[in-house]
């Protein structure tokens, strides 16, 4: 089951917004729609879903719904039509009283804007959520106190927001946010205030909390970069409507349309593509109790100066053997190449961005293994890949 679910989502701003529905359901853009009634497009129609533990940013330029689509999610912004769903239920259907209640256990909500107390201190802005739930004062202390450790801001619990900077201030809203230990993290254009070097320290901040909390967060930003290196999945929205939703790397390297293309055009590659855009399946590989022979003929055919050994029965990567070690090993009569096995070999994960893969390569004159947790191998990596995602241009 997804963690949220919109459905068929349209928002139109007006008191006649039949009139607009009626256009829309016709293909009517939405200028036309305006001026032929007066009524604003926030949403056309929008669907998508989110997994639970999955970040989902939504961007766009400004006027493309996205800000709306996040503010319809909780229903502080009523939609016009579609549903919402939340852990499967449809929470269009909930009254104020229950939809409070939601609110208050569900999402966490972060803001471009601090949006913080200046007469309380920090401890007493982030506890303010857990106030509101009527938790006992001593547990709700110990809860944000909990939160400003998770974020970075352990012993500033008795500052007031002046007298911290901005990043600091945008940690005490995503301490506030987490302290109420929310199912599900909107954040509207969260880091959108800062300048760029704590903009991209709060980016890595996030990540990193991503790989401890394993929360469902919907993510607005207009920055495609920042989309790019946040996202593990991108919703692309004009004019209200959805244009691409994919991974990273599938907007990057097939982009929908002409739009989409233009938006990512002057992205650097290099730093949003991974090792997984790139990686091919080994064509062969040796095993510790191979005949060096039979290894040599291995390298020979395939024209390969070196070859990556694994385990027979789990594919766990042992190490490489180089062709002279094999030519040398085949002259003096050795029955394996259990005591060739070059151990020292690097290695990524599928995750591992373009940049560290060009990094050893131009160290590492052969294939670069890519494995898992449990060093199985996955596939591998070499020189020619990653120049042809890099130099890559999709023809729409």
């Amino acid at each position: 089951m997804e963690k949220i679910s919109a459905v068929n989502l349209t928002k139109i701003f007006g008191p006649h917004p039949e009139r607009a529905l009626k256009l829309l359901s016709q293909g009517t853009s939405k200028d036309d729609i305006f001026n032929q009634t007066g009524q604003a497009v926030g949403l056309a129609d929008v669907s998508f879903e989110v997994p639970e533990g999955e970040i989902l940013v939504v961007m766009g330029l400004s006027g493309s719904g996205k800000s709306t689509l996040i503010r319809s999610i909780n229903r502080l912004i009523e939609p016009t039509s579609g549903q919402i769903f939340i852990d499967g239920e449809d929470i269009t259907t909930l009254d104020h009283d229950e939809l409070l209640e939601l609110r208050r256990h569900k999402f966490g909500m972060v803001f471009q804007h601090f949006a913080l107390f200046p007469h309380r201190n920090i401890l007493n802005n982030v506890e303010y959520g857990l106030e509101i739930q009527k938790v006992d004062k001593e547990l709700r202390q110990e809860k944000a106190r909990d939160a400003l450790k998770l974020v970075g801001l352990e012993g500033w619990e008795d500052a007031k927001p002046s007298q911290l900077s901005g990043g600091m201030q945008q940690r005490v809203g995503l301490a506030r946010a987490l302290a109420v230990d929310p199912d599900i993290l909107l954040m509207d254009e969260a880091f959108s205030a800062l300048d760029p070097l704590i903009r991209g320290d709060m980016q890595n901040e996030l990540n990193s909390l991503q790989d401890r909390m394993k929360k469902t967060i919907l993510f607005i930003t207009h920055d495609l970069d920042e989309a790019l290196k946040i996202g593990n999945r991108v919703v692309l929205m004009k004019d209200g409507q959805v244009v691409q939703v994919g991974t990273p790397e599938e907007i990057l390297m097939a982009p929908a349309n002409d739009y989409v293309r233009r938006f990512v055009e002057n992205v650097d590659k290099s730093k949003v593509l991974t090792a997984k855009s790139v990686l091919t399946q080994a064509r062969v590989v040796a095993y510790p109790d191979d005949n060096p022979r039979t290894v040599l003929d291995k390298m020979n055919s395939e024209c390969l100066s070196g070859i990556l050994v694994v385990k027979h029965d789990d594919n766990t990567l042992q190490g490489m053997v180089q062709v002279k070690a094999a030519s040398a090993a085949v002259e003096r009569g050795d029955k394996s190449i259990a005591s060739l096995i070059q151990e020292k070999v690097p290695t990524v994960t599928s995750t591992a961005p373009l940049t560290t893969l060009i990094s050893i390569l131009v160290e590492w004159p052969w294939q670069v293994p890519v494995v898992d947790e449990e060093r199985q191998l996955q596939g591998v990596i070499v020189y020619s890949g990653v120049l042809a995602a890099l130099a890559k241009r999709e023809n729409i």
